[in-house]
């Protein structure tokens, strides 16, 4: 499939993008997560990373030079990182072949012509394909919670919000009850492709308390902190619920679910640069609007507009 995104417009720029097309004409694999350009608000990359990596830039002063992303999907992430953060050299992988090969495509066909970067890509798990490449300054991941109910179902179309739960690694208590297995594991590999003062930057669907992410980063051997924090309407809301309601009648969560109505109501006003310190304070004043999964399938069959808080996790190298 293919489809066209407005530049400016997908990553709210004042003026038109310096390093990137000002149309971007991208091929998305029948296996890759469909962006959701007609509805930004939907958008995992231009509603969350995209906010993320301008303050990531700003915080950090000048080009990035490293970036790399783990599960790129369409590679819509890694041309947002070359046009906000300055990168120069980009990695990326996902865990199909084709996903990948589309991805590259996407990235070299959409840079300006006086534009040079260096590309590293590979499918396989996490950051593996990746092994012996140059350190890296940031990694950002937006990985899937949910698994899939058997392994077959891996080479179906549009599964990259589901993953393989069988793992030979070992997986924390706390971690594997959340559903947080694969942030957990990407946290882990991410210390061997990380240079000196480089971090990690999760995007969580925060359907889980947000202590739970930040003992997340702690767990994988880092420094945690809640970088931003907002909320998105739930996408695929009958697949993504039924999944997580699945889980809680297995045992795992409780998950978090939420009126838009009231998040609306909690977050108005909320700006990003102050969103991630507010965090708690935020969580807080939602707590008694709490949806479990279960509740929340059957308020969005009775009409409602079901969603759930975003946190972007950084974990940085212990010094």
């Amino acid at each position: 499939m293919k489809i066209q995104v407005n530049t400016k417009h997908y990553l709210n720029l004042p003026d038109n993008p310096g390093r990137i097309a000002d149309t971007l004409d991208i091929d998305v694999s029948s296996h890759a997560y469909l962006p959701k350009t007609e509805d930004l608000s939907s958008d995992w990359v231009a509603y969350i990373a995209v906010p993320a990596f301008k303050l990531i830039r700003k915080q950090y002063g000048r080009a990035v030079p490293a970036f790399c992303s783990i599960g790129t999907g369409s590679g819509l992430d890694v041309l947002s990182a070359i046009e906000l953060l300055g990168a120069e050299r980009v990695g990326f992988t996902d865990l199909q072949q084709d996903v990948v090969d589309a991805a590259a495509r996407n990235v070299r066909q959409n840079l300006q012509e006086k534009e040079t970067v260096i590309l590293e890509y590979g499918a396989g798990d996490l950051l593996s394909p990746l092994y012996g490449q140059p350190l890296y300054d940031v990694v950002y991941e937006n990985l899937p919670n949910v698994p899939l109910a058997t392994d077959a179902e891996i080479t179906d179309s549009r599964n990259s919000g589901h993953f393989l739960e069988k793992r030979e690694e070992t997986i924390p208590e706390l971690v594997h009850r959340q559903m947080l297995d694969l942030h957990y594991l990407a946290l882990v590999q991410a210390k061997g492709y990380l240079k000196e003062g480089g971090a990690v930057y999760s995007t969580l669907g925060a359907r889980v308390d947000l202590d739970v992410f930040r003992e997340l980063g702690r767990l994988a051997g880092y420094d945690a902190e809640i970088f931003t924090y907002t909320w998105k309407v739930q996408a695929e809301v009958e697949d993504v619920l039924t999944g997580y309601a699945r889980q809680e009648a297995e045992g795992l969560g409780p998950f978090h679910f939420y009126c838009v109505a009231d998040l609306k109501a909690a977050f108005a006003g909320v700006d990003v640069e102050t969103s991630g310190v507010r965090a708690s304070e935020l969580e807080k004043a939602l707590a008694s609007k709490q949806l479990s999964a279960v509740d929340a399938l059957s308020a969005w069959k009775q009409g409602e507009e079901i969603g759930h808080t975003v946190a972007v996790l950084k974990s940085s190298l212990k010094v």
